[in-house]
């Protein structure tokens, strides 16, 4: 995966972003809630870091946390560089500083400001921080899960971000059963469209998606579980416009069923009026 190096400094040219949170509308028919989500988005595709708080954006809202965090694992990477205890501090630590409290669908600013999170929000976070220190990872999307695998001297090693004890697997044999409870079948079709992603795999039937996924689709999905939610709330024009920004980030057939439906939904209810 290409080598982000986060210049976080830039943020604070958005303390003179105008006040006014009045909805934009650019020529490809994407709304925007807020001209702070705007700027993110636009600064996201080069710091995806920025794309993840542009879900929900808070302007006013600290990065204290995330700089706090990140001062911390820097000091221990310039001692013992790309290292299996700079790897173990970097989950420790996210728990220790970011993830307080798990619930589902739970955005990257909810963490960063409550302490919530699920497994998007977190391994977004536990992304951002391999990419900065340059470990050798992978996102996997399944049906309704996100985590992660490092490839370190030639093994791999689960970081499952809901789990803050026993969630870094470095045994292989634990490796290898993770893996293989989520592993594909593909004749399985994914059974709900409108069911976000957050929790661990709690039970045993079949998976319809075992997928990499980058920093710029994993914020679709992120943008896609908060459609989720306006979707069952039965905001069905907001639930199809934060998905067709999802799909911008994402081309994934989950979003776009998820889309369509969620665009007849809108179309009946304003029929029905």
């Amino acid at each position: 995966m290409k080598k982000v190096f986060l210049t976080y400094l830039f943020i604070s040219v958005f303390g003179s972003l105008a006040n006014a949170q009045d909805a934009v509308i650019p020529s490809e028919e994407i709304r925007f809630e807020s001209n702070t989500e705007k700027e993110f988005w636009e600064a996201g595709r080069e710091n995806p870091y920025l794309l993840f708080r542009a879900v929900r954006a808070e302007q006013s809202l600290s990065d204290e946390k995330w700089f706090g965090l990140l001062a911390d694992l820097d000091d221990k990477y310039n001692k013992k560089g790309k290292h299996i205890n700079v790897l173990r501090q970097l989950f420790e630590k996210s728990h220790q500083q970011l993830f307080k409290t798990y619930e589902q669908h739970s955005t990257f600013n909810d963490m960063l400001e409550q302490g919530k999170f699920d497994c998007v929000s977190a391994s977004a976070a536990l992304a951002l921080l391999l990419d900065r220190y340059q470990f050798d990872y992978k996102v996997v999307e399944t049906d309704y899960h996100v985590f992660i695998v490092v490839n370190f001297e030639g093994k791999d090693i689960i970081l499952e971000s809901t789990l803050p004890i026993g969630g870094m697997i470095t045994a292989p044999s634990e490796v290898a059963a993770y893996l293989e409870s989520y592993k594909a079948d593909n004749t399985v079709q994914l059974q709900s469209l409108n069911q976000r992603l957050g929790a661990p795999k709690i039970d045993l039937s079949d998976n319809a998606i075992f997928r990499k996924v980058d920093l710029i689709q994993l914020a679709g999905l992120q943008y896609y579980n908060d459609a989720i939610s306006h979707f069952n709330e039965q905001s069905f024009e907001q639930a199809s416009n934060q998905l067709k920004k999802a799909l911008k980030l994402y081309n994934s057939d989950r979003i776009d069923g998820l889309k369509a439906l969620a665009e007849e939904q809108a179309n009946l209810t304003a029929s029905s009026k």
